[in-house]
């Protein structure tokens, strides 16, 4: 499903991996100028001071950023971009949507990532993971983690409730960073394309929990997310987040209030409603996001569906690994803020 695009093989000058789409010569347009011999090089004012002064680091910094801006600009003016049946955009989650996200998730909440060499650098695999925080930024920074850290920058495709395909603004760049709508036959669509695909089985249960409730699993349903795994042959691939619970601690939930206005539930934390907007910053927990031993279910095969005892191993496996390494990391951590 996500098209397959070759990315520019150097790196910028932090060390990170270069994201603009590569050329015939593995290079995008701007590290193909920063290689291209020099006809006329600049002295080094070490060996010559009366040479002009080298460009700044900073000057240097921003200049690449606005060459790639201009690059990302002149695509989308184009067309030059790939969007598929779900209406993923890679280039935009790249370029736009995962930048905006990077410094909540090197700075802000300095996410430790572990055991990315247990998802599968290709094919298929279902990332299960558990869901609080009562906003839904554990399902972004286990997707941000997957796109820089794994050694193949995968993108996580996330089944996605319903409300969130029925909020302005959100609906579109839900759509556009991949997520898709959590029903069996999209998962099962997406898997046997040979994505990788992302479900929190708490749901709402998990994402609105009292904070007094922090780091215990709630039920994780009725198996759904073993059904499509057993169908499409998908290992499973458990993965516990600690530090989303932390970010907005629910001290009440408004049901009344929430039923009016539709949602889930309303939130009451130390900031939200008193500070009005400024409750809406996050508190800046430390998190730690690891990714357990993939769960094998292509030798149990499809018709393992219609045992029940199955199902309901496999959930039930899946839940006390999430909970176990929950708790693991929850020592490992030490304070919450620290």
């Amino acid at each position: 499903m996500t098209p397959a695009r070759d990315r520019c093989h150097a790196q910028t000058r932090k060390g990170a991996r270069c994201r603009n789409p590569a050329g015939p010569d593995g290079l995008c347009a701007t590290h193909r100028r920063q290689f291209a011999p020099d006809p006329d090089p600049v002295p080094d004012p070490a060996l010559d001071p009366d040479a002009a002064p080298t460009r700044d680091p900073a000057v240097a910094s921003f200049l690449d950023w606005a060459e790639e801006a201009l690059e990302f600009l002149g695509r989308r003016v184009l067309g030059e971009y790939e969007v598929d049946e779900f209406g993923h955009d890679p280039d935009l989650v790249e370029h736009v949507l995962a930048p905006l996200l990077r410094p909540l998730y090197r700075h802000w909440w300095r996410v430790e990532a572990r055991g990315l060499e247990h998802v599968p650098a290709s094919g298929p695999a279902l990332v299960v993971g558990n869901h609080a925080g009562t906003l839904p930024f554990d399902a972004l920074m286990v997707a941000l983690a997957l796109l820089d850290e794994h050694p193949a920058h995968r993108s996580l495709r996330m089944l996605a409730a319903d409300l969130a395909f029925n909020l302005p603004v959100v609906a579109p760049l839900a759509r556009k960073s991949g997520n898709t709508l959590a029903c069996a036959e999209d998962a099962t669509r997406l898997l046997e394309a040979g994505e990788l695909v992302g479900v929190w089985p708490e749901g709402y249960k998990g994402l609105g929990k009292p904070y007094r409730e922090r780091y215990q699993l709630q039920r994780f349903g009725r198996g759904g997310f073993v059904e499509v795994a057993l169908r499409t042959g998908a290992p499973i691939v458990p993965v516990a987040v600690v530090g989303s619970e932390e970010i907005y601690p629910m001290l009440a939930n408004l049901r009344r209030l929430a039923r009016l206005l539709g949602v889930p539930y309303f939130p009451v934390t130390p900031t939200f409603p008193a500070l009005g907007p400024l409750g809406a910053i996050p508190l800046p927990s430390k998190w730690v996001i690891e990714f357990c031993p993939p769960i094998e279910t292509a030798d149990l095969g499809p018709e393992a569906v219609l045992d029940p005892m199955v199902l309901f191993d496999l959930t039930d496996q899946v839940r006390d690994t999430i909970q176990q390494t929950v708790h693991r990391n929850l020592l490992t951590r030490g304070g919450a803020f620290g």
